[in-house]
C-alpha cells in the first residue's frame, strides 16, 4: 500500500510553467475546451505544454469534463452529465491550428447516458480538423462504447491515423481498476474491430504498481498482439487522491525497461513507451512517427491509410 510511504525520486516532475504552458492554457479557455492532461492531473504537462523545442502536445477530451463511469484511478468527475456541445467539434480544430500542432490526441470521458455514446461527436472532431488541414496527424483515443461495433465503426470511418483504447491493467485487476461497465474482453474486442475493419494504427496502454504478477503482463502483451494492437505503453499508477485506489508498488525505472524490450523485441510491437511517467499521448507524435521512419515508411503512409479506413 502507498499510503505513508514516500514516492521515490524517479518520479519527480517539474511543475507546469512557461509562457508556452500560459499560451496553450489561454487558448484552451477562449474556446472552453477540456484537456485530459488538466483533468486527469498528468505529471507530464509541464513537460508536454512547455516544451520550446516544438508546437507542444495537448491531449483535448471531448463531451465534457465529468465521466459517467467512476474508474478507481481516474481523477477525472463522475455523474453530472450535461447535453453535448455542438460548437465543440470546430473548436477543437480553430484551437488545434491556433496552437499550430501537426499531432493531435483526442480522447473523451465515458458518455453511456447517449445513445451511441457520443460516437458520432467524436468522429465529427476527427473531421473537422481533418477538413481544416488533412496534414495532421490524429490520434484517437476512445471509450469502448459498451463493445457497439456501429459506435466503433463512426470512428474508423472518420479517418483517424491511430486509434488507441486502453485496457489499463491485467485481465484478474479490471475490477477493482475500472469501472464495473468496463472488461477486458470487451477492450480487447475493440481493438481487434478496428484492426479487422481497417489498416489504422492500433494502441493501448497499460499501468503498472496497481498488484500485477509479471506473467500476467506477459500474457497481456500476447493476448495485445493477437488481436493486432500495434503500439503499447507502459506507466506507474499513481494515486489521484486518498479516496482512489492505492498504490500497491512503484515500479523501479530497469523493470519498464525490461518491459519495453519484450514489448519490441519480443512481441515485434511498432514501439513501446515505458517508464514510471509515461501516460498513453506521452509523446505520442514524436515516437508515432519515429517508428513509421525506422521501418521506412513515413507520416504521409498512415495519412494514406487514415483516408482509405475514412473512405476518402
Amino acid at each position: 500500500m502507498s499510503r505513508g510511504r514516500r514516492k521515490p525520486d524517479w518520479l519527480k516532475s517539474r511543475p507546469p510553467s512557461g509562457s508556452r504552458f500560459t499560451e496553450i492554457k489561454s487558448t484552451l479557455r477562449e474556446h472552453d475546451l477540456h484537456t485530459v492532461c488538466e483533468e486527469a492531473n498528468c505529471p507530464n504537462m509541464g513537460e508536454c505544454w512547455s516544451g520550446n523545442d516544438g508546437p507542444g502536445t495537448a491531449t483535448f477530451m471531448l463531451m465534457g469534463d465529468r465521466c459517467s463511469r467512476g474508474c478507481n484511478f481516474c481523477d477525472v468527475e463522475t455523474g453530472g452529465m450535461e447535453a453535448l456541445d455542438p460548437d465543440e467539434p470546430a473548436n477543437v480544430a480553430d484551437a488545434v491550428a491556433e496552437i499550430g500542432l501537426d499531432y493531435v490526441v483526442l480522447t473523451s470521458v465515458d458518455r453511456d447516458d447517449l445513445a451511441d455514446g457520443g460516437s458520432a461527436h467524436f468522429a465529427e472532431t476527427i473531421r473537422e480538423i481533418k477538413r481544416r488541414d488533412p496534414e495532421i496527424l490524429v490520434e484517437t483515443l476512445i471509450p469502448d462504447f459498451q463493445g457497439d461495433p456501429e459506435a466503433i465503426r463512426r470512428i474508423i470511418d472518420a479517418g483517424p491515423d491511430v486509434i488507441a483504447h486502453n485496457v489499463e491493467t491485467v485481465e484478474r485487476l479490471q475490477w477493482p481498476v475500472r469501472d464495473r461497465r468496463a472488461n477486458y474482453e470487451q477492450s480487447l474486442a475493440v481493438l481487434d474491430q478496428v484492426d479487422r475493419e481497417s489498416d489504422v494504427h492500433t494502441k493501448t496502454s497499460l499501468m503498472l504498481g496497481v498488484g500485477e504478477y509479471d506473467h500476467e503482463v506477459y500474457r497481456t502483451l500476447g493476448d495485445l498482439r493477437e488481436v493486432g494492437v500495434d503500439v503499447v505503453t507502459f506507466g506507474q499508477y499513481l494515486q489521484p487522491s486518498r479516496s482512489h485506489l492505492d498504490v500497491f508498488e512503484y515500479v523501479h525505472p530497469d523493470v519498464f525497461e525490461t518491459w519495453r524490450r519484450v514489448a519490441e523485441e519480443e512481441f515485434d510491437f511498432l514501439y513501446c513507451a515505458s517508464g514510471a511517467m509515461v501516460r498513453s499521448s506521452y509523446k505520442a507524435g514524436e515516437l508515432f512517427v519515429e517508428a513509421l521512419l525506422r521501418e521506412g515508411r513515413s507520416p504521409e503512409d498512415a495519412r494514406r491509410r487514415a483516408r482509405a479506413a475514412g473512405g476518402d
